[in-house]
């Protein structure tokens, strides 16, 4: 397992605690059925996994430490969620048996795992025949933007080099067809979707987001660690977030590539 890049930090879980089936996981949304067993990988603050808890029969979390996990536990305690089961787990070594689940499904993780295919080929080892294991990545290198500041290319570069430092692919939206046809899927279908930030209300939330990630996560402490940004410069990339934000002008974009793959 990778490092995680993003961390857990308050201002990276105003992002993903917005994530739901509808904004996140549309393309698998019409394979849901009443009667399934769903393996999520990498469940993370739970949204998403409640939302699926929801359609199907039973769903199974995981997350790769107690402290990880507790965060989707919480979130399903809070809801009163009782058809959700919970384990630790490594996704490179799943610890289910053959044939276990009806749908197994990730949701931005293969970009940080250390070994993609191996992870796959687990995910599609615990999945039943004939069922579904699905997958969901950004694609940070065609993360695009207007206005057009020069912080933000320094953002994008910085979290690219670090994400990789960490053992991760950021590019993975692109890679997640090889990566199934190398992990031994025949039956794959490939897709794409974006999410995009265009109102006074939406650039205020993604903008004003990155703009405290980059100062106070996971991802602003390594930067610092590893010589690779000094605080000035993370400061000066926090206020060019914060100056998008405000431009009516202003709009982004993030494409992620979708995998399909009946097994």
């Amino acid at each position: 397992m990778a490092v995680y890049t993003h961390g857990h930090h308050d201002s990276v879980l105003r992002s993903h605690n917005t994530r739901n089936i509808a904004n996140s996981a549309a393309y698998l949304e019409p394979l849901l059925t009443s009667d399934a067993h769903l393996l999520d990988v990498g469940a993370g603050p739970g949204t998403i996994t409640a939302d699926f808890a929801s359609r199907v029969a039973r769903v199974t979390a995981t997350e790769i430490n107690a402290d990880a996990l507790a965060l989707s536990q919480a979130l399903a305690a809070d809801r009163g969620i009782g058809n959700i089961d919970f384990a630790i787990e490594d996704v490179h070594a799943l610890g289910f048996a053959d044939d276990t689940f009806d749908i197994v499904h990730t949701h931005q993780v293969l970009q940080h795992v250390g070994d993609p295919v191996q992870a796959l080929r687990e995910m599609r080892r615990v999945t039943k025949p004939g069922g579904i294991v699905a997958a969901r990545d950004a694609d940070y290198a065609g993360f695009i933007w207007f206005p057009l500041l020069p912080e933000l290319d320094e953002w994008l570069r910085l979290y690219r080099e670090a994400a990789r430092a960490n053992g991760g692919e950021p590019d993975a939206g692109r890679r997640l067809l090889a990566w199934a046809r190398a992990a031994g899927f025949t039956d794959v279908t490939a897709t794409a979707s974006t999410w995009c930030y265009a109102t006074p209300a939406e650039r205020d939330w993604w903008g004003g987001m990155w703009a405290d990630r980059i100062l106070e996560s996971a991802l602003a402490s390594q930067l610092q660690r590893d010589g690779l940004a000094t605080r000035d410069q993370l400061q000066r990339i926090s206020d060019a977030w914060r100056t998008w934000a405000a431009d009516g002008d202003g709009w982004y974009l993030v494409p992620h590539g979708e995998i399909l793959c009946r097994v």
